[in-house]
């Protein structure tokens, strides 16, 4: 949600000397286009295995980060025989209304007079664990970036996107998901708080559990190396055999 492969940016030189790292722009994000496409869980899903079938990968490793956790379990429901492992992180399957509504906030914020700084202000204590505010700089260097940034999302696309996130109901059914599943929470992540999520996903009967304790929910970037250690060591325990 409100981000595009940006989000995976500080993984990539982790992971590319050992694995292909294909990172995609979702509907209503970055150079997508056009930006008011169709903005469906279901259609986004379907975009990433359309996406592999272009490139030629018959077999892949599947992950995800938040909204992308839950649609990277859609996608090992439908696609077993082809997606070799799911990774999820900071996700869970909760309904939870704070979200949604945080998410009308911030658009709100957003299309209101100086929005386009007030709302990444107003997101960053979401999304962040404590220890990026021990430096006041690191909120202005991430502001910076994100006003700077030329495919940012824009507030009728992002309003798209939330609206494709309210309407959202998973199909897959974690006990049927057997396929490896790696799941990392984030221990001080208040948008898809751990233990709610942990109990969500408790079904799921092939999975690998791990919590990172000072990662918030940007769980990508509050802990880049963690991240890659168990993402480096549970697809190698998972080869994708030619």
């Amino acid at each position: 949600m409100l981000s595009d492969n940006a989000t995976w940016a500080p993984l990539v030189p982790l992971l590319s000397d050992r694995f292909t790292v294909i990172r995609l722009h979702n509907r209503t994000t970055g150079r997508t286009a056009p930006w008011d496409a169709p903005a469906d869980c279901a259609l986004m899903a379907q975009d990433a295995v359309a996406l592999m079938d272009h490139l030629g990968f018959q077999q892949f490793h599947c992950a995800g980060h938040s909204l992308g956790g839950l649609l990277t379990l859609e996608i090992t429901s439908a696609h077993p025989d082809r997606v070799a492992t799911a990774t999820v992180l900071a996700s869970g399957r909760i309904r939870a209304p704070r979200t949604a509504a945080l998410f009308d906030t911030l658009l709100a914020i957003r299309r209101a007079p100086q929005g386009e700084e007030m709302w990444l202000r107003a997101l960053y204590p979401w999304i962040f664990g404590n220890a990026f505010f021990e430096d006041l700089g690191n909120i202005e260097t991430a502001l910076g970036a994100a006003l700077a940034y030329p495919y940012a999302q824009s507030a009728d696309a992002m309003a798209l996107q939330v609206a494709a996130f309210r309407a959202f109901r998973p199909k897959a059914k974690p006990e049927q998901i057997v396929r490896p599943t790696l799941i990392l929470y984030a221990g001080q992540d208040i948008m898809v708080p751990p233990d709610a999520a942990r109990k969500s996903f408790g079904a799921l009967p092939n999975a690998t559990h791990h919590t990172i304790e000072h990662a918030g929910h940007s769980i990508v970037w509050d802990a880049t190396d963690e991240v890659a250690e168990h993402l480096s060591t549970f697809l190698e325990a998972h080869p994708i055999r030619a």
